[in-house]
């Protein structure tokens, strides 16, 4: 049996996530809004092999008060389709993935970019399905209230339904472009959606013709129950939260589990829990990095973040008392749900579970390229993920590290390719092209 191949995501939100990382000794700290550094990262990653470069992305400024928003250097970044599409031109292999938001957009909308973004990258494009869980982006859509929790994954179920039966609008053969007859493409290889909706009501077709991987790869994130059921029936990636292994061969066995009840092949999905990734020549060299970077988090940026993936404003809570009982919010469950556990599990007081927060509180290998080596192979062979999604404490140094230090390891042990398996993302996934619903191959 050939042994199992890790699958490597690069987080880019779009560099970043650590509050800290734009004021590390020797980072850029325009990297979020600097396109030649943009494109000097991607490929730098292309050159390491990585699947995917994700760009998370936000339609509110973060849900905190000013004195800590103004310490964030992800207030600005690109909108992702434009950024996505000026990177398809300068990179040839590595996947680009982009978040969608089925609460705030239109499935025609979000079908004719990704379509779009799939066909300039010659098939590289995926889509991160999210129901938006900051409450504030409610309130640049004329809303004055955040949609219901499990009625966003309601809408978001119907979303996915309307935008890949728009994907399939045309036959791959539909275009057939005869010069001499004059006919341009097929009318009866054209299908008309006609949806209508408990949310949405979308004639179609589509005016793009069909995917070049038939369907963008799609991408999920989080690990709610209302999640993991959405994921189940829908994702072919999931991007997790990281906790222990023994957290991730649950939520690996749930989701795979799942799969199979509803009639889907469990490898024709990859769960890729976020990994933030410290390099050091040795161990001590590499938390002396982590520890450097944490004291770069100012408090007022650590309790605010805090109070966004709680979602219960904690600026009022006692810094040295323990966490107090949080309330269910209509923000992110399973984010919420890995704060109190980790305050309980660790013991935590507000403040040490702000200041590691406000850095980042999720999985995280620091060590050497041999040391994380382990860990990531303990994690795959365990089945606690397929891969990972990659984050970096700063660029480009820390990027660097990863490309040249630890991807070598990985390859010495036959569990990441040297090269890419193919040219479109699914082929370097190992994921099937989907069959149009409306014609036959």
């Amino acid at each position: 049996m050939a042994q199992r191949q890790l699958k490597l995501g690069a987080f880019m939100r779009p560099i970043s996530i650590h509050t800290g990382a734009w004021r590390y000794p020797g980072a850029w700290p325009d990297a979020n809004f600097n396109i030649s550094h943009i494109k000097q990262l991607i490929q730098k990653l292309e050159a390491g092999k990585f699947d995917a470069f994700f760009m998370a992305d936000h339609l509110a400024v973060l849900n905190m008060p000013v004195n800590a928003l103004k310490r964030s250097h992800t207030v600005t970044s690109f909108e992702p389709f434009t950024l996505l599409s000026a990177l398809s031109a300068v990179t040839e292999r590595i996947g680009l993935i982009a978040t969608g938001s089925t609460t705030f957009d239109e499935p025609y909308h979000v079908a004719r970019r990704f379509a779009s973004l799939d066909h300039l990258s010659g098939g590289r494009a995926g889509w991160n399905i999210v129901t938006t869980s900051n409450p504030d982006a409610a309130l640049n859509f004329g809303l004055d209230d955040h949609m219901e929790h499990a009625e966003r994954y309601k809408r978001a179920r119907e979303f996915y339904d309307v935008v890949t039966g728009l994907w399939d609008s045309f036959a791959d053969d539909a275009f057939v472009r005869d010069v001499e007859s004059g006919l341009f493409f097929e009318p009866s290889k054209m299908h008309v959606l006609d949806h209508q909706g408990k949310y949405f009501k979308v004639r179609g077709p589509l005016n793009i013709a069909r995917p070049v991987q038939g369907w963008p790869v799609i991408v999920q994130a989080g690990a709610s129950e209302d999640g993991r059921q959405l994921a189940a029936e829908t994702a072919e990636a999931v991007f997790t939260g990281g906790g222990s292994l023994a957290d991730g061969q649950k939520l690996y066995a749930d989701i795979k589990g799942r799969m199979e009840k509803v009639g889907r092949d469990p490898e024709h999905l990859k769960i890729l829990p976020g990994a933030f990734v410290v390099v050091g020549d040795s161990v001590d060299e590499a938390r002396e990095k982590r520890a450097l970077l944490d004291s770069r988090v100012h408090y007022d940026s650590a309790i605010a973040s805090l109070s966004v993936i709680l979602g219960t404003d904690a600026s009022g809570f006692d810094p040295d008392g323990p966490l107090p009982e949080i309330p269910e919010t209509n923000a992110s469950k399973s984010g919420r749900q890995r704060m109190v556990d980790l305050a309980a599990r660790d013991k935590l007081t507000v403040r040490q579970l702000a200041q590691r927060v406000g850095g980042y509180g999720g999985l995280s290998f620091v060590g050497t390229a041999k040391t994380i080596a382990d860990q990531m192979e303990e994690w795959l062979v365990g089945r606690g993920s397929d891969g990972f999604n990659i984050m970096f404490p700063f660029v480009p140094a820390g990027l660097d590290d990863f490309v040249d230090k630890v991807v070598p390891e990985l390859q010495r042990r036959g569990i990441f390719r040297k090269e890419y398996e193919g040219a479109t993302l699914r082929e370097n996934l190992g994921l099937p092209r989907p069959k149009n619903r409306f014609f036959e191959a």
